[in-house]
């Protein structure tokens, strides 16, 4: 019996395989590794944190700002409608979210005599007048060195392009943008300061040509 189990006892050691005279080592460089991770696992959970707080920050700090800018041009935005229209109430809305990074943005305007609706069911050439109030109302707010306008007056028939030519006489005397107005309306084109135009004098050979109406009006008037 006991021949017996020394013998079962040798062949389970002959099984467990040569002895590891490494192994101490190994198991050194094993904890070594696992510490490393370790830490580079707490840095990378460190950083994670430091960067959704920054997040944060900046989301708070980002919704701030879009509501006080919101406000400033909501106001610039309806006291331009009322100039524009000669009367009547215009205002923006945030929709969707109480968020305002997440939420959408939603024009109401009552041109005089309407009520107040969604610009969408507004007629063309005041769909057009509305969003000039916007562009204006953004301008006014922060304004740039120069806007490009294409064709902005082509919905409109000539007593609202006045209108448009006076709210732009508003915009030079307000901010110090340039207005270039690309447009084919004659009534748009004799209240610019200066115009500029491609005529083809021979076949197949453009030249660009300009007049300064301003300049041009002073010396009439001085004759």
């Amino acid at each position: 019996m006991l021949e017996h189990n020394l013998e079962k006892l040798k062949r389970e050691r002959d099984r467990l395989g040569a002895v590891n005279l490494r192994a101490d080592e190994e198991l050194t460089e094993i904890d070594e590794q696992l510490t490393h991770l370790t830490g580079e696992r707490a840095d990378l959970e460190n950083a994670i944190a430091r960067l959704r707080t920054a997040i944060g920050n900046l989301n708070r700090e980002g919704r701030t700002r879009l509501l006080a800018a919101f406000d400033v041009v909501n106001n610039h935005f309806g006291e331009l409608f009322k100039s524009l229209f000669g009367g009547g109430e215009a205002h923006l809305e945030l929709t969707e979210s109480d968020d305002p990074l997440e939420a959408g943005l939603e024009i109401f305007a009552s041109p005089p005599g309407k009520r107040l609706q969604a610009l969408s069911l507004l007629s063309g050439g005041e769909q057009a007048l509305t969003a000039l109030s916007l562009i204006f109302a953004v301008f006014i707010t922060n304004p740039a060195p120069i806007c490009v306008l294409d064709e902005v007056d082509a919905p409109l028939d000539d007593a609202n392009v006045e209108r448009f030519c006076n709210l732009l006489d508003e915009m030079t005397d307000r901010t110090a943008t340039r207005f270039l107005i690309v447009t084919h309306n004659a009534v748009s084109m004799a209240r610019m300061k200066r115009l500029f135009g491609v005529t083809m004098a021979e076949r197949g050979i453009s030249t660009l040509v300009s007049v300064d109406l301003e300049r041009a009006s002073e010396m009439r008037e001085a004759g």
